[in-house]
């Protein structure tokens, strides 16, 4: 049986689901197809959909060509062949499903929305405007109607998250309110990005959210711009910093495979793994459709 809704002001919100007729949620996965790179992309959807039921996701690849990796534009132009409102299927059999049963005082209430299409979601953590280019190419030539929502960053999950993989990688203390030590915990942070200049600017903000996490010097820096990372370590040694680490604050498919290493050997330092398919990425994947979309979801909690 449901649990009865607890009453008082500190109740959950209700869970909001996908209305009838939504746009489809399309990921737009930059960088080299794999088959570790779609299960990375799927498990993000799973956790979008979590917060979003009802969601019609796909994903299409940027720089795709075949059946197995389908390139964005291919999948723009499917979703807009279909001649029926994405996420209707999903709300037909939902329906189907609990049909007979009466309805729990939980039951989640339904989003009212208007459009139709696809919502074009990029699966990068902040801007790059080769990927964001050859993403607005693919809108153009597939002739659908489809919109592209924000990048996900900057935003406090992408700093909880990074933080996260720096306390995983035994870099920096999971809880500054616990009184322990972390042998190696880095003394500073080289952030580092794609996407030039504008990225390394976005990246910042998050850097000073990621400082005031760790109580240490956060300096952002582009890995596909030369020598920023090694610029932005050797800032942070003349500060007096000496046991310093990167920080990817990147999803992970973005980035040619070789170059986080690669840019940690050239500043001397250990690496975290990439933000990768921590549940934050999927929140923001959901937001950023529910906002381009005019869904109102759920809103994400903070640590």
């Amino acid at each position: 049986m449901p649990r009865p809704r607890k009453p008082g002001r500190h109740r959950r919100p209700e869970p909001v689901v996908a209305p009838e007729g939504a746009p489809a949620l399309v990921l737009a996965v930059p960088g080299q197809p794999s088959g570790p790179v779609r299960s990375l992309a799927e498990e993000i959807l799973t956790i979008a959909r979590s917060e979003l039921p009802g969601l019609d996701a796909r994903i299409g690849w940027v720089d795709g060509a075949d059946e197995e990796f389908p390139a964005l534009e291919a999948v723009l132009a499917a979703t807009a062949a279909e001649g029926t409102p994405s996420g209707a299927s999903g709300a037909v059999e939902g329906a189907e499903a609990t049909e007979g049963v009466e309805a729990p005082e939980t039951e989640p209430r339904r989003a009212s929305s208007s459009r139709s299409g696809a919502v074009v979601v990029p699966l990068l953590a902040g801007p790059d405007a080769a990927v964001l280019r050859r993403i607005r190419q693919a809108l153009l030539n597939s002739g659908s109607n489809a919109e592209r929502a924000e990048v996900l960053g900057p935003h406090p999950l992408l700093a909880e998250g990074v933080h996260v993989r720096l306390s995983e990688a035994g870099l920096a203390r999971a809880d500054r309110a616990r009184l322990f030590t972390v042998a190696t915990a880095a003394d500073g942070i080289v952030l580092v990005t794609a996407g030039g200049e504008e990225a390394v600017q976005v990246a910042g903000i998050t850097g000073m959210l990621l400082a005031a996490r760790l109580a240490v010097p956060v300096l952002a820096a582009a890995l596909d711009e030369e020598g920023s990372v090694a610029r932005a370590a050797a800032e942070l040694t003349s500060s007096g910093s000496r046991q310093l680490a990167l920080a990817p604050c990147l999803v992970g498919p973005e980035v040619p495979e070789g170059l986080l290493a690669a840019a940690a050997r050239e500043a001397g330092c250990q690496t975290a793994e990439p933000l990768g398919a921590y549940p934050a990425i999927g929140k923001l994947v959901s937001s950023a459709y529910g906002a381009k979309a005019g869904i109102t979801a759920t809103p994400v909690a903070v640590r």
